[in-house]
């Protein structure tokens, strides 16, 4: 049999072993750091939650950083703050993880979703303006596979109509635009921990902003409601009292994860250097084939790659994304999809949204493919990669 034979149809898998489109890369200090926590006074709302949040704050230049249990409790603690009230809309993009659309929903608004730009594959300024009505509240954006949006157009769009823009940068942490940090160019941004982010806290979210007020509503919001601050108490003479002002939930993010993440925080740069260095191989090693299209870079912007996604070019190719996809994951290559348009979701559609909403995004959806891509990837491993996707495409290619 060929070596050139799909291991799906039989032949040597590239592979022996499956890779992870993503995982977490935990060293032994991060394990003391954790353990240390475990020696002392404070499991959960203790020290490490200010030194964490202080860490990031400071890396990305925000006054202020609030620390939640997972970046979907981080968003809706800003669709709090923001105000968003039953009925109110909320535009956002439906290229991304079902979360940045549910924290809406549970303010009770309704979620406006604007098409992407086929380009970047974010939300389109353009597209945002057309959607604007008297009801919208804010619109939430998200820095997909961690490039940057149009941040400038966003925020004057967002000015002028006097609506807070509120960034779901997931993907973002240690991205740039105009050499600006993503985390700074919001009025709210949340970031996640989650394990195939850049770094872990096991879980847990973070939103950053520089506005007192929302720094007030999210301490309160993520631990229930509840209030200790004297000069805001209906009774102040009792040293004990605290105050429930506001329906908050139980969002705490805990000391544990804290010291994970603050230990992990200290590894941004190296972590990010290292993503980097990957998707620049991929654009050299794919940059002549004809049959992808290659992640593009917004002017002025430096991605931090969370991602890496790649376009079919199915009309010179004999198969399905679908396929292809099968074909890859035989070939051990732990490819993905990122993401299902979020109105494509049972439940989106019980809601009343349809296919057709925005169809540039959903033309990208049937033919994209995500690549493995974390820091812990060895160079033979992202050779493998190379070479299982050049091996399938090439297999698939249709003949000239």
């Amino acid at each position: 049999m060929s070596e050139h034979t799909l291991a799906i149809h039989g032949g040597k898998p590239v592979r022996e072993r499956y890779l992870p489109y993503g995982t977490q890369w935990i060293d032994s200090t991060d394990i003391q750091a954790v353990l240390n926590v475990l020696k002392s006074d404070y499991l959960t709302t203790g020290p490490m939650i200010e030194l964490f949040e202080q860490k990031i704050a400071d890396y990305v230049g925000a006054k202020y950083a609030v620390a939640f249990s997972s970046g979907t409790a981080a968003l809706h603690g800003a669709c709090f703050a923001a105000g968003i009230q039953e009925n109110d809309q909320v535009i956002t993009t439906p290229l991304t993880f079902a979360a940045t659309a549910n924290s809406i929903l549970y303010q009770g608004g309704n979620v406006i979703f604007a098409d992407v730009d086929p380009n970047t594959y974010n939300i389109s300024p353009k597209e945002i303006e057309a959607h604007i009505t008297e009801k919208t509240k804010a619109i939430i954006t998200v820095d997909f596979t961690g490039q940057p949006v149009d941040y400038d157009r966003i925020r004057a769009i967002a000015a002028k109509h006097s609506i807070p823009l509120i960034s779901d940068a997931a993907h973002a942490l240690g991205a740039t635009y105009h050499k600006q940090q993503v985390g700074s160019l919001a009025d709210m941004t949340m970031f996640s921990f989650h394990p195939v982010k850049h770094i872990t806290a096991g879980e847990g979210g973070m939103i950053t902003t520089d506005n007192p007020n929302y720094y007030q509503k999210l301490r309160e919001f993520r631990n229930h409601g509840i209030i200790r601050d004297e000069q805001r108490l209906a009774v102040s003479d009792q040293p004990w009292y605290y105050e429930m002002q506001s329906l908050g939930y139980n969002y705490r993010m805990t000391d544990l994860q804290a010291a994970l993440g603050l230990n992990q925080a200290n590894k941004i740069e190296s972590f990010l250097a290292i993503r980097r260095a990957i998707a620049e191989k991929y654009n050299e090693a794919f940059r002549e084939f004809d049959q992808i299209t290659l992640p593009y870079q917004l002017s002025d912007t430096n991605s931090s790659w969370h991602l890496y996604v790649i376009k079919l070019q199915l009309d010179i190719l004999k198969a399905t994304r679908t396929e292809i996809f099968q074909a890859l994951q035989k070939e051990n290559i732990g490819v993905n999809v990122h993401y299902i348009p979020v109105y494509f979701h049972p439940y989106y559609q019980q809601l009343g949204y349809h296919k057709g909403l925005c169809p540039h995004a959903e033309t990208l959806y049937q033919a994209m493919i995500t690549l493995p891509l974390f820091p812990k990837m060895t160079e033979a491993e992202v050779d493998d990669v190379i070479a299982a996707v050049k091996k399938v495409l090439s297999h698939y290619e249709v003949s000239s």
